[in-house]
């Protein structure tokens, strides 16, 4: 473990190093230019993506890019998802517009990274149909944005680095955050479940996780820099510490990042309801930071189908598990995933999700078709109903989970609760948005001043997914 430890430090040295060569070789073309140099991030899918990208951000901006919305800039970069199959065909429809940007700005550079390109089919597309693109690389090498613009800088044609996985885990390299008051913080990677229907495990590698104490330093400097609420990010945080040398249970490493000074609000996901322990929901229940929300991915209320899944529980040890933290947490607002259409999945089956959904009564579900991913157990299952009977299902999921939602997020109108004031309101500035601990956003009348500060708001209306409310 000491010689991984030195291994990644002299990564990171690394990479500062020709961060700062490629600071002054680009501050030389922007003087050539008589122009700041541009990049735009664009960004797709999960926190675990969101969280990269604040990392690529702040590594451009090291090396002298600043920012912009327009994608005629001088470097756009793209961290894809490939959960489902809309997301690769947003990718490749964008690349098609991309070219002639291209043709206009020579010297522009267009990366692409994430979880698509661990793909070797779409590696292979991108390489022979979209030769406008400069660099690829994947989902476990994303420090090495520098080195990679480094070398496209130096070569002709496409830089593509796609690792297989890795065991590296590079620290104290530049983040650009979204917001100054809150942060995501990532305390593992990869994925050791093999959901039968996911790619995630094959693109994401197997699960690594960070040391408890480069985790706590890293809060720390957060906390010091204004940060007053972080997200723990893993694929599944709940298998936290299994492999670390010193094991440690999630639930211990939760208790120690509750002791950190000046730390207001602690939230995380995602967790697999298969390793969500008794230890866990005793110290959700005592904690005075951890937020009183949990989203507890269902995918199915059938037990079958959730065999099918490979989810590794049924039906009724999900509904076993919402009792004891509604017992052990009763404010708690639990929210879940569910995906309608799997190719096993008969009308008697998805009439289990709608049992399971009506006795839980979650707050919101984010809920998905199907989506096949080729080299994924399920993608060589045969469908079980027709697109028009899943479309049908789907609409009737929505429409009961959305009754439901608004039935129980309407239980807290009228009383006063602690709300984070995160920004404006995006159709009506007059109006200011915060979050509350259990999710839930909340609009009211404020000035811009009050943005990333703890305020005690009165709910006044119920919207269903969201309140308007009034600073009390």
């Amino acid at each position: 473990m000491k010689a991984e430890t030195n291994i990644n430090e002299l990564e990171a040295k690394k990479q500062r190093e020709i961060m700062e060569r490629l600071k002054i070789r680009l501050s030389r073309k922007s003087e050539e230019l008589g122009r700041p140099l541009t990049y735009n991030s664009v960004c797709f899918g999960c926190q675990m993506n969101a969280k990269d990208s604040e990392k690529l951000e702040g590594i451009l901006e090291t090396i002298g890019y600043v920012k912009t919305d327009s994608e005629e800039a001088d470097f756009l970069i793209m961290n894809t998802c490939t959960v489902r199959e809309n997301a690769n065909l947003r990718v490749y429809g964008r690349l098609g517009q991309l070219k002639k940007y291209k043709k206009k700005n020579t010297d522009m550079m267009i990366a692409l990274c994430g979880c698509m390109m661990q793909e070797s089919l779409v590696v292979e597309k991108i390489k022979q149909s979209y030769r406008h693109v400069d660099i690829i690389f994947g989902t476990h090498n994303v420090f090495k944005l520098a080195e990679l613009i480094e070398k496209k800088l130096d070569s002709e044609g496409m830089v593509i680095d796609i690792w297989d996985g890795t065991t590296e885990i590079v620290e104290d390299l530049p983040s650009d955050r979204k917001y100054n008051f809150k942060c995501g913080v990532n305390i593992m990677f990869g994925c050791n479940n093999f959901c039968s229907y996911c790619i995630v495990p094959y693109v994401r590698g197997r699960e690594r996780s960070r040391k408890p104490e480069d985790i706590i330093s890293e809060i720390k400097s957060l906390v010091a820099d204004g940060v007053s609420e972080v997200m723990l990010l893993g694929q599944n945080v709940n298998s936290y510490g299994r492999n670390l040398e010193k094991p440690i249970t999630f639930a211990e490493l939760l208790e120690r990042v509750e002791q950190i000074d000046g730390l207001m609000r602690i939230r995380f996901m995602t967790s697999h309801p298969k390793d969500l322990s008794d230890e866990l929901i005793a110290v959700m229940a005592k904690s005075s930071k951890i937020c009183k929300h949990l989203h507890l991915p269902m995918q199915s209320g059938s037990t079958k189908v959730l065999s099918d899944m490979n989810r590794r529980y049924t039906k009724e040890e999900y509904l076993t598990l919402v009792d004891k933290i509604r017992k052990a947490v009763p404010d708690i607002s639990l929210t879940t995933d569910i995906i309608v259409g799997f190719p096993t999945e008969t009308e008697a089956d998805f009439e289990e999700t709608l049992d399971v959904v009506r006795r839980v009564r979650f707050d919101s579900a984010f809920t998905f078709i199907y989506s096949k991913r080729t080299g994924t157990p399920a993608a060589s299952m045969e469908a079980a109903a027709t697109e028009k009977e899943v479309k049908a299902r789907f609409d009737r999921l929505l429409n009961e989970v959305q009754d439901i939602a608004k039935e129980t997020c309407k239980r807290f109108e009228g009383s006063i609760m602690e709300v984070l004031v995160e920004g404006l309101d995006e159709q009506d500035e007059s109006l200011l948005t915060g979050r509350l601990s259990n999710n839930l956003l909340v609009h009211f009348p404020g000035e811009k001043e009050l943005v990333g500060s703890f305020q005690n708001v009165k709910l006044v209306e119920s919207k269903g997914f969201y309140y308007m409310g009034e600073i009390s």
